[in-house]
């Protein structure tokens, strides 16, 4: 579930370390409403992009017994739907195999896939966070305190990796 930005950055981050980046960049705005996460792991192969952003679809489980011997942050298939459904996204993903990168855009559960230019990994862009769920934003802390629990969630990640 989607609790705000520092969720969001937590399980973009995850993923790129799944992925086994040696570099993760990120962006927020002055507001929280975009979020940018930028990797340079071994990427999202074409067929799957659209499968990546499918509830309860994961790429980290492909028979029972995966289930005993998992060594990565997230397998639920939860965390990328879940953001999708409250914003609107982007993912331009490119595996070195692969010539082209592919791009991905979601809104209010519609898709459009095209093919583009981009170096090998991930990148990510939350734009418009909670648009369709106004709601949503009275529950954001002030700007400092969800800055707090941004630098917190990445020092985190960043010190156990």
């Amino acid at each position: 579930m989607v609790e705000g930005p520092s969720s969001i950055i937590k399980e973009l981050v995850e993923n790129s370390i799944d992925a086994k980046a040696t570099q993760v960049n990120i962006e927020v705005s002055k507001q929280f409403l975009k979020i940018q996460v930028v990797d340079n792991g071994f990427g999202i192969s074409p067929e799957d992009i659209s499968l990546a952003f499918k509830r309860h679809a994961t790429s980290k489980i492909s028979q029972i017994e995966d289930l005993h011997a998992l060594f990565t942050n997230g397998f639920r298939g939860e965390a990328l739907a879940s953001i999708a459904a409250v914003s609107k996204l982007t993912c331009i993903s490119k595996r070195l195999e692969d010539k082209h990168a592919t791009k991905i855009y979601l809104e209010n559960g519609n898709e459009e896939i095209t093919i583009t230019g981009a170096t090998k990994g991930t990148n990510i862009v939350i734009d418009d966070l909670f648009f369709n769920t106004p709601a949503r934003l009275k529950f954001l802390k002030s700007n400092n305190k969800e800055r707090t629990n941004i630098i917190d969630t990445v020092r985190s990640l960043a010190i156990a990796n």
